[in-house]
This record gives structure tokens, C-alpha cells and sequence, in this order.
């Protein structure tokens, strides 16, 4: 081993910190030829695969990995780069690390792979135990460990499992150590100056550079992703066990039940502590963007979590739960989560109305409203500004002036749909769309009417309230209002879907040479057209008298998208805001990302009805080999996507997707008599279709067809 005061070379021990830069391969250096500098510093190297390779025994083997583990600053100083400019990024020859684990395991006797895993774990319980003031060698010894190809099986002498004690002394370093080790993870297989131009710009410290852009190289990505694998391998595998343990027997002739399992639940692996050097490593990734966040997705948590016990324990406030690890869940798993959250709230304003009607006399345990199809929105408005905010978390039940009926789901449905194609139309006048974008965003007003803020106000609240009570909308608004309600910035490239013709004029000012913006004449002024007058807004003080040139250029642009996206609609933004805190301001949707809220809002986009078909109930008499239901399935695989919605209209009073795919849809057939002229019906509250048994396809096609064309309204079956 190395003596206490020996000297690293510094390409060796050298931390790559942020924001520094890395030469080029071609750049001139002083260091020379690679093999010259191994060679150089050869004295001070504890081991390498070539030096693994050359010994001739076991015993040798057994004997230098002793030597190189006996001191977790000692195993750091193995594997060095030879390459002095990857050095730079990370100290650690991560393919050389690779290849000697794979000799080892390839190559030698199950007894080097038994000494290999004890001095693993003697290395690392000595890290928790014994802190090193070498914090930034122990970052590479940490990564020495993490390319171990069975990290994650390795367990203790008690049989609990080691790695969540790595994933413990790596939470115990320093922050400027956590974050070398991230930077190693980007690093350590990727090729050197790899990395993009800075997302933001130097003046205003706007993002210049969209979401799917700003991830790192192909081979940072690679790189970083392949240790993300390590830790979600191991959630995996732990959660797998979980569920077979606490499995239900075999019913006879079938299969164990695998059961939920809670966050709470898993202490005895100590999954925790591994979760939480999860949430580190996506810290890192949610500011550098070096992979997808869907990476940190955990298909064996959202397979078994226990929804029902983790979210009051989430609510607690020293509660264990993986809700408060929402990078491991996806939009199917956020969105039950809510769902359960708003059946909590439901069923205790629910019983607190009874307890009131009993000193206070009769409360009604709903939330009520009654409108008409031609008054929607000013009826609505009316009725929810009287509410108390109490009475904004009952369950929601709405009746049709003169129709019959009931709500049971399916009422709530049509309204919403009906609404808010209301809200969003010219009749209103507070939100536009661009001819080349089919989204909506709000229109600039100089002074915005008491009346179009409660229009707005609205708006946000009936979004609100459809997420709260699980009703999935048609609705069209751009990336950058979910971003907006969640409190992430907006980039330029937000502006593309907002309005396509002016972003592209305004990425075509980073073209033009300093003559054409000289003959452009153009000042930092917007100007824009309210109530049929034209109005002007100064992008900065004094921006009247200042031109535009190259100098100023992305200035100019980043205060244009924060003209459109905050300036022009402050106002009408904040009563949006406002009005879906309401509702939905203490949930869990505060933890989703902006795509996910858009995901939740308005469901996906995927109309699968393969998937659909194969998910279908049949009630009443039918199977899927019923003629008839062969006919349907038939019929509906020749329409098209607009009929398809129309379909879905019909059957449930929502042509949008959920979450997760028509699969998760309850879509239910059921008998309704034998062949006759009937029109098929449905009960939208429980997406149920009652379908004759109709004696040819053509009556079947014809039939149906009429009954979706038709589909507006409710009576009584």
C-alpha cells in the first residue's frame, strides 16, 4: 500500500469541478504521451487489469486485491486514467475497472470471488465508519465499487444487504464530493469535450436551449445512464422480493397473489437509503440534463406499491413513503395517487356534512351545480363563487336544467367537456390560438374587465376541479402553461407551440449579419392589438430608443418570450393560477413534472383500440366469440380517429385517453335484447355500452353510427 504521505500525481487525483472546461483531443498540452504518463506515475498505482492479468495465481490475485482493498484511499488510487485529458473529468480508467472485474469473475476461483465481496464490504463499512479526510479520493473509490458487476448482490455477514451502506457513505460525503461522484457517472465513459453550450444566457439567465435539447452527448448520456441502471437494478430486485414475500398461496391450480408493499414496509433492506442516493442523482440530472427523467422510472415500484398505505404516510410528518420519491413514479402511478388523495378529502368532507347537519340542520354532502346547457359559464361562475373552499373538495355531481339525468360520472363528464369548449371560444375573447398552432394562450390586455378575471379564475378552477375529481379534458394548452402552474421557467422553444410564425421570425434575427439588423430599424418594442386598438410595451427602459443589433440580439428575444409568456398576461395569469390552487394547491400534483400535469389534464393521445378490445368486459350473455361482438370490433376497426373519439364520447362522455392507455379504460359491453331496430345506449357513468344483438353487420354499423352522431344529452333507461 501506498505510505500515508504519498504524493498523487495530480492528473490522477484531479476533480473535475463545475463548469470548468475540458481541451480538446487536439488541443496543445504539457503532459505529454498517455503511456508516458502511466509510466510516470507508476510507483503510485495499487492496480490495473493488466497487472491482475499478469499474476499466476489465485493466491496473487487474492494477495493485490488485499493490497488495493485494504483502505478505501488506497483502492481510489487503482485503475488510474492514463488519458491526461479524460483524467481531468474523472480519475478513474472506468473500461479498465470493468475489465478486471470481469477477469476476476471470468478467470479465477469462486475463492477470489468470495475474498473480492469481503473486502467490499470491509471497504465500505470502513467508510461509514472511519471518515477519510481524502473525500475527493474517496469518490473514485466509490466508483471502483459501483462498476462491480455484483455490487448489488453483495450482503454482510448477517445476510442483509450491503449496497444501501454504499449508497450510505456516499450520502455521508460532502455536497462538492456528491457532485464529483455525479460528475464521474457523466463522465467516466464518455469521450472528453463532449459536453453542449451552456443552456442559459450570459446577460438575463434565460434557458436558451429546449428540454430535448439540453441533453448531454451520446456518450455522456450513455455513460450516466448505465449508473442509473445500477441503482434502479437494485430497487428492482428488492421490490420483487418484497411482493413474493408477503405473496398470497397459490389457489389451487393457479398462481400466488402478489400483494402491494410500502416504502415503510422495506426498512429490513434498507431500500431508503438507496432511494435517497436516487433523489441525488436525479437532482443532478434535473439541472444537467444528462438523460431522460422517464429514465428514473421504476416499472417494479409502480408495479408494487402499496398506494393505499404510502399516501397518508406521506402525509405524515416524519412519514417513510415512496410518494415523496416522485422521480421513481409515472403518470400512472401520480395520477392514482391523486385520485386517492381526492377520495380521502371526498369521503371526509362527506362525513363532516352529516356531523354538521346534526347541530346546524341539513347540509347537502355534495358539491351541487345545476346549470343550463345554454348558460354555462355565467351559471357556473355564479354558483362556485358562493361556495366555501370546504365545499370545493366534495365530490362533484351536476344536473342539466330539465334533463333527467342522475350523475353518476358520466353528467360531470359532458360538462366539463361542454364548458370548457365554451370558455375557449372567440365568444369570450380571453384566450387565442395562432392559425398554426392549435393551442391557446391568453390574449394581451391592456386592463383586463373584472369580468374576464372571473372568466379567467374560472377556467383554472374547472381544470382544478376536473383533476380532483378524475375527469379527463379536451382541452389545448400549450407545454408552457403546465411549466407556469408548476413554477418551472419557460424557454424560446415554448414559444413554438404558442405561436410557430413568431419564433421563427425571432430565431431568424440570430442570422442576420449587423447590416440587415442595422436596415431592419427595430427597437425593443412590442407591438400588439387589443379591443381592435394598437398598443405598444418597451421590452426594457427605454427600450423606444434602443436598436437592435447583433450585440443585443438574444437580449431582444429572451425579453420578447418573457413578454409573451409573463409581462403581457401577469394579470390574467395569476387569476388562473388562482383559481386551480384552489383546488388542487396542497396535492400531490405539485410533485408531478409539466409534462405529467398535461398527461393528467388531458389524458394521452394514443387511441388503441387493439389495446381496448383486449382489456373489454363482457355482461349480460356476451363473450368475445359472440358473433355480434366480432361485428362490433369489426366495424369499429374501420373507423376513423374522429369517429373512434365519437365512439368514446358515446360510451363514457369523454373522447379523451387516460393515463396509461385505452387498456386502463372499464369499458364495458353488455347485452341489450335480441335483434331488433334499437339504437345502442350506454350508462356514461360506468362506461358501459348496451348493445343489441343485431343480426348482420351492415344493421350493426348503421345502428351504431346513427347513435354516435346523436349523442348529445340524458334521460332516463
Amino acid at each position: 500500500p501506498l505510505p500515508a504521505n504519498a504524493v498523487v500525481p495530480a492528473p490522477l487525483a484531479a476533480v473535475h469541478e463545475p463548469g470548468s472546461s475540458v481541451a480538446s483531443k487536439g488541443a496543445q498540452t504539457n503532459f505529454g504521451d498517455e503511456s508516458e504518463v502511466l509510466e510516470s506515475h507508476q510507483d503510485s498505482i495499487v492496480l490495473t487489469s493488466k497487472m491482475l492479468s499478469e499474476l499466476g495465481s489465485d493466491q496473487e490475485v487474492i494477495s493485490k486485491l488485499g493490497e488495493a482493498f485494504s483502505e478505501p484511499c488506497t483502492l481510489a488510487r487503482s485503475f488510474p486514467q492514463a488519458d491526461a485529458l479524460w483524467a481531468v473529468d474523472c480519475p478513474v480508467d472506468a473500461a479498465d475497472v470493468r475489465a478486471a472485474y470481469s477477469f476476476i469473475f471470468e478467470n479465477t476461483s469462486t475463492e477470489v470471488h468470495d475474498e473480492l465481496q469481503r473486502l467490499t464490504v470491509d471497504a465500505i463499512n470502513t467508510m461509514n465508519a472511519e471518515p477519510c479526510d481524502e473525500h475527493d479520493i474517496q469518490m473514485s473509490a466509490v466508483l471502483i465499487m459501483l462498476l462491480n458487476p455484483k455490487i448489488t448482490e453483495y450482503v454482510n455477514g448477517d445476510s442483509t444487504p450491503v449496497f444501501p451502506e454504499l449508497c450510505s457513505a456516499i450520502m455521508n460525503q460532502p455536497s462538492s464530493q456528491r457532485t464529483s461522484l455525479m460528475q464521474y457517472f457523466a463522465t467516466s465513459d464518455a469521450a472528453p469535450n463532449t459536453r453542449g453550450s451552456l443552456p442559459y444566457t450570459a446577460v438575463t439567465g434565460v434557458r436558451t436551449i429546449p428540454d430535448e435539447q439540453l441533453l448531454g452527448s451520446d456518450s455522456e448520456q450513455a455513460s450516466f445512464e448505465r449508473y442509473v441502471d445500477i441503482f434502479q437494478s437494485y430497487v428492482t430486485q428488492e421490490m420483487v422480493k418484497a411482493a413474493q414475500r408477503v405473496a398470497r398461496p397459490a389457489a389451487a391450480g393457479g398462481e400466488p397473489t402478489t400483494q402491494k408493499v410500502s416504502l415503510h414496509g422495506l426498512s429490513s433492506c434498507s431500500l431508503l437509503a438507496v432511494v435517497q442516493c436516487m433523489a441525488l442523482v436525479n437532482s443532478y440530472n434535473n439541472t444537467h440534463k444528462m438523460v431522460s427523467y422517464t429514465a428514473f422510472y421504476n416499472d417494479a415500484v409502480n408495479e408494487h406499491i402499496d398506494i393505499k398505505d404510502d399516501v397518508p404516510r406521506f402525509r405524515m410528518p416524519d412519514g417513510v413513503s415512496f410518494c415523496g420519491y416522485p422521480f421513481l413514479l409515472s403518470p400512472t402511478t401520480k395520477s392514482e395517487i391523486i385520485r386517492i388523495e381526492s377520495v380521502i378529502l371526498m369521503r371526509t368532507e362527506l362525513q363532516d356534512s352529516f356531523f354538521r347537519a346534526m347541530f346546524s340542520g341539513v347540509t347537502c354532502p355534495y358539491l351541487v351545480l345545476e346549470v343550463r346547457r345554454d348558460n354555462l359559464v355565467r351559471d357556473t361562475l355564479y354558483q362556485l363563487d358562493l361556495k366555501f373552499s370546504q365545499d370545493l373538495r366534495k365530490q362533484l355531481k351536476v344536473r342539466f336544467v330539465g334533463e333527467e339525468g342522475v350523475d353518476e360520472g358520466g353528467v360531470q363528464k359532458e360538462f366539463f367537456q361542454l364548458i370548457v369548449r365554451d370558455v375557449f371560444s372567440s365568444k369570450y375573447g380571453i384566450f387565442r390560438a395562432s392559425e398554426n398552432s392549435h393551442f391557446y394562450w391568453f390574449r394581451p390586455l391592456v386592463a383586463p374587465g373584472k369580468d374576464a378575471l372571473e372568466e379567467i379564475r374560472l377556467t383554472g378552477q374547472l381544470i382544478g376541479l376536473a383533476v380532483y375529481n378524475a375527469v379527463i379534458l379536451d382541452i389545448h394548452l400549450p407545454p408552457a402553461m403546465y411549466k407556469k402552474l408548476l413554477g418551472v421557467p419557460v424557454t424560446r422553444d415554448d414559444l413554438r407551440e404558442v405561436d410557430p410564425e413568431l419564433h421563427h421570425g425571432l430565431m431568424q434575427l440570430l442570422n442576420l449579419t449587423p447590416d440587415e439588423l442595422e436596415f431592419l430599424e427595430r427597437t425593443f418594442e412590442v407591438e400588439y392589438e387589443d379591443l381592435g386598438e394598437l398598443h405598444t410595451h418597451e421590452l426594457i427602459p427605454g427600450g423606444a430608443q434602443t436598436l437592435l443589433t447583433t450585440d443585443n440580439r438574444n437580449l431582444f428575444i429572451d425579453k420578447y418570450v418573457d413578454f409573451v409568456f409573463n409581462s403581457s398576461c401577469e394579470q390574467q395569469f395569476a387569476e388562473f393560477k388562482g383559481g386551480f390552487d384552489r383546488i388542487c394547491g396542497s396535492s400531490y400534483v405539485r410533485y408531478m413534472r409539466p409534462q405529467e400535469l398535461e398527461l393528467l389534464v388531458c389524458g394521452c393521445s394514443d387511441l388503441d383500440f387493439a389495446a381496448l378490445e383486449r382489456s373489454t368486459i363482457y355482461d349480460g350473455g356476451y363473450t368475445k366469440s359472440t358473433v355480434v361482438i366480432q361485428y362490433f370490433w369489426q366495424v369499429v376497426s374501420e373507423f376513423t380517429d374522429e369517429l373512434k373519439r365519437k365512439l368514446l364520447f358515446f360510451a363514457t362522455s369523454s373522447d379523451r385517453v387516460p393515463i396509461g392507455g385505452l387498456s386502463k379504460l372499464h369499458f364495458v359491453i353488455a347485452k341489450n335484447g335480441g335483434d331488433s331496430d334499437r339504437l345502442p345506449t350506454s350508462h356514461t357513468c360506468f362506461n358501459v355500452l348496451l348493445l343489441p344483438e343485431y343480426s348482420t353487420l351492415d344493421k350493426l354499423r348503421e345502428r351504431l353510427l346513427t347513435a354516435i352522431h346523436n349523442s348529445e344529452g340524458f334521460g332516463m333507461i
